[in-house]
């Protein structure tokens, strides 16, 4: 279907269709071009225009000497000067009381008096909507309406005056046909029947038309959806199409192309919020040439109902005949929902204008590259609107593709992103950002249905999707998270929404968190829950990780505490930490060969790329290690970094996090870095995201938690009884740490910070290149060598080969020797 316009009027249109369905095959090659004069002409603007005035003009005319004849009619009570016979009209010398002359007058007679009365101002407003529709295109009533207005007045008012009015001249507001139609029907039902047909056609039609409640309404919390654009539907599309708004879409020859109403018409109707006057006619004022009988479908999203969930927050939990693990706090309450800040409150809602002038600016500009639309639907979202626009057939979803970048020019708006198509849908996706994007507080997914009901194993609502629900995911089964994106857009908000998302759900007897922090004052304040929630090492009095060489120490305490779990699962002759756990509450392990309750392990590591840059590969193998074999164990990883790049995110690491969520970066190899595909450039900012699972990606808005929120949770929590102690990890022995205790440091070699600085510069540990470089006999270059590996900047003698260079960069290096200087100093005061 081709899009009207003056400037394009023959898009290469599908050939046309015969009554029995079947395809005419286009003969313009065998014709020549006498068979394009037709098409051409009928066309041609001027001619439909023309058309269009002189239907106007006729319209008109038709009102004013159906008003007439009515009038003088009962000015004349039923005089016959009000009529015009065949004879009179032949005689010019008559004068007959019409504005219109003897031809309005004689049509008149036909039309009200022999015909259906006052019903005939029907043909008159027919007349004039149509050639409103061919001048200006200006559409009055759709199908349905016009449908209902054919019963009213061909029926129902024939019928109901010719009843009511019977005697002279008032019966004239009927006609001859009302009163026909009268015999015959009070023939067939009787008075009583008809008075019953006369009620039933209005009231059926209202019925159809609008919404009526008859139930009494009940009090109601404000709901947490962000939108209240309410939709009607009548019975028989309302299964189908739940809470749609739908226009009707005519082709060039202005035949119905959008879903048939089967008898119902268009039953569809936007019910405009009180807060919020919503435009109901389409903006005509951008372009002229856009097609406004475009369909434009706004899906309503479904407002999510609280949940059910046992214990629900604030209450005990119980205890059971089995094994529970939760006995030692029994009385522990999880947070109340009150906690939390509920920001839908004050949401702005998506005004149909806007959608209406979005909808038109997207058909422009799709119109002006020749491509053509045949049904546009609107998914409204927290932060974008999604429109779902189905191509004409013929149009290569390549072509709207490549026009990214005009369609945000033409909105005037930044984070436009295309999907081309939308998997499991025959359409090509439009994400198109809102004007006033609204806050999707964390309040709202905690008390969702879906996340309060579900039977995950470790279940966390991090946002809501472009149709307003509640995403609601399952951790245990991810099982791995890695999260990306630059700064300022979110990261450490999500985080928190996923940390907060487990507190509210999991005992602290089966969940304990090992937190890391290089920055220091990013997850700080859940130091408050640490006797609750928290694992570290045996001999560290933080339980919140900031230092790398505890984080180096905790991970290989982590690779420990996964072996010895394996060695568990192994004796217990099950396959998972679910079987294992459910094995133990059933008291089929004897806790005096070593076997015991295991909660989850979250490892929780944010600004993974500082980690990198000062321990390297220190850092890398035990998480990829981790990544690898700790599923089963119930050990579970959650890393978050700024930089995507690839010497920080790493082909290994990547492979063993398959769940990715990539917040706003800069650029499109960032993009390709987190998710193996673009689209993280175009993004909004403020918690906008796409969410990964390797198959497809999910555009979401990340739930906001405050500071102040996190702060009364973490109170609640830290309040109540606890543990004596937060979860020991086992310990770990650095054997490179008691190696560097071997050596003085008052007997390092002078040269001994720049040979590092070389070793690490070339990432060749070899004694030949340092006397090479630095000009010195062999012994010394070895000592030095010796030096480099009981500082564990270089690890130990391979024979042939160079020796391993531990430290990546310059910058790791340069912390390395302030750590080993400040270690150096305490050992000197200890002397």
């Amino acid at each position: 279907m081709a899009l009207k316009s003056n400037k394009l009027i023959d898009n290469k249109p599908s050939a046309p269709e015969t009554q029995s369905g079947k395809k005419i095959k286009n003969s313009s090659r065998s014709t020549g071009s006498k068979s394009k004069v037709g098409p051409v002409i009928l066309s041609d603007p001027r001619l439909l225009r023309s058309v269009g005035f002189l239907l106007m003009i006729t319209g008109i005319y038709l009102f004013l000497a159906i008003s007439t004849f009515i009038i003088n009619w009962f000015a004349s009570d039923g005089s016959d000067l009000v009529f015009a016979t065949s004879d009179q009209f032949k005689d010019h010398t008559e004068t007959v009381s019409n504005w219109t002359g003897w031809l309005g007058a004689y049509i008149a007679k036909y039309l009200v008096y022999n015909g259906i009365g006052i019903g005939s101002y029907f043909i008159s407003v027919f007349f004039i909507s149509a050639g409103l529709r061919l001048l200006l295109n200006i559409k009055l009533f759709s199908l349905w309406r016009w449908f209902e207005f054919l019963i009213i007045s061909f029926v129902w008012i024939p019928v109901t005056f010719s009843l009511i009015f019977l005697q002279h001249p008032e019966n004239i507001l009927g006609g001859l046909t009302g009163h026909q139609l009268n015999i015959w029907l009070l023939a067939y039902l009787g008075k009583a029947g008809l008075i019953l047909l006369i009620i039933f056609i209005p009231v059926i039609f209202s019925l159809i038309d609008f919404k009526f409640q008859f139930k009494r309404k009940e009090k109601k919390s404000k709901p947490i959806n962000n939108k209240t654009i309410n939709t009607q539907l009548d019975s028989t599309t309302k299964e189908e199409l739940y809470n749609t708004v739908e226009f009707a879409v005519s082709d060039d020859e202005g035949e119905l192309l959008s879903k048939p109403d089967n008898g119902t018409g268009n039953s569809f109707k936007v019910e405009e919020d009180p807060s919020i006057q919503l435009e109901t006619e389409i903006n005509t004022s951008i372009n002229k040439e856009v097609d406004d009988n475009v369909e434009l479908i706004v899906e309503e999203t479904q407002v999510e109902k609280s949940g059910k969930d046992k214990p629900l927050p604030g209450e005990h939990f119980g205890i059971g005949t089995d094994f529970d693990p939760t006995l030692e706090l029994a009385d522990y309450k999880l947070p109340p929902f009150d906690l939390l800040v509920d920001y839908d409150v004050n949401n702005v809602l998506v005004t149909k204008e806007e959608l209406e002038i979005n909808k038109n600016r997207i058909v422009e500009t799709l119109n002006q590259y020749s491509i053509g639309i045949t049904k546009i639907k609107a998914t409204i979202g927290p932060t974008v609107t999604l429109y779902e626009v189905v191509p004409a057939p013929g149009i290569r979803i390549a072509k709207i593709k490549n026009l990214e970048d005009d369609i945000a020019l033409s909105l005037s708006a930044i984070g436009i992103r295309i999907i081309a198509p939308i998997p499991g849908k025959g359409t090509v996706g439009i994400e198109v950002p809102n004007q006033n994007p609204n806050i999707v507080s964390m309040k709202s997914i905690i008390t969702s249905e879906k996340f309060r009901n579900n039977n995950f194993d470790l279940p966390f609502g991090i946002g809501k999707t472009i149709s307003n629900e509640s995403f609601v995911v399952d951790l245990a089964k991810m099982p791995h998270l890695l999260m990306a994106g630059a700064t300022g857009q979110g990261k450490s908000v999500g985080l928190n929404a996923i940390i907060a998302s487990l507190l509210y759900k999991k005992h602290p007897a089966e969940l304990k968190f090992i937190l890391v922090d290089p920055k220091k004052v990013e997850l700080n304040l859940f130091s408050r829950i640490e006797r609750h929630y928290l694992a570290k090492l045996p001999d560290s009095e933080e339980a919140i990780i900031t230092d790398t060489r505890k984080v180096v120490r905790t991970l290989n305490s982590l690779s420990i505490e996964m072996d010895n779990r394996y060695e568990l699962l192994k004796d217990a002759q099950v396959r998972n930490i679910k079987e294992y756990n459910a094995k133990f509450i059933a008291r089929k392990l004897n806790p005096l060969h070593g076997h015991r309750y295991l909660p989850y392990l979250v490892l929780v590591i944010d600004e993974f790329a500082d980690l990198i840059m000062t321990a390297g590969k220190e850092i890398e193998a035990p998480v990829t290690r981790l990544a690898q074999l700790a599923r089963a164990i119930g050990i579970h990883l959650i890393i978050a970094t700024q930089r995507p790049s690839v010497n920080i995110i790493t082909g290994t690491i990547k492979a063993n996090f398959p769940a990715r969520i990539a917040f706003r970066v800069i650029t499109k190899i960032d993009s390709r870095t987190i998710l193996d595909t673009s689209g993280a450039d175009q993004l909004v900012g403020r918690g906008d995201m796409l969410f990964s699972t390797g198959s497809d990606v999910i555009r979401l808005q990340c739930a906001f938690i405050d500071t102040p929120e996190v702060e009364r949770l973490t109170s609640f929590i830290g309040a109540q009884r606890a543990y004596p102690d937060a979860m020991h990890l086992p310990e770990f022995k650095d054997e490179e740490a008691e190696q560097k205790t071997d050596y003085d440091p008052k007997d390092r070699d002078e040269l001994f910070e720049d040979a590092a600085l070389i070793i690490v510069q070339t990432q060749q540990g070899s004694t030949s290149l340092l006397q090479r470089k630095l000009k010195l006999g062999y012994n010394r270059a070895g000592r030095i060598i010796d030096q480099l590996e009981a500082a564990g900047i270089v690890g130990a003698f391979e024979g042939s080969k160079a020796r391993e260079v531990k430290v990546g960069s310059e910058m790791a290096l340069e912390q390395f020797l302030k750590d080993l200087n400040s270690n150096d100093s305490g050992y000197d005061e200890n002397e």
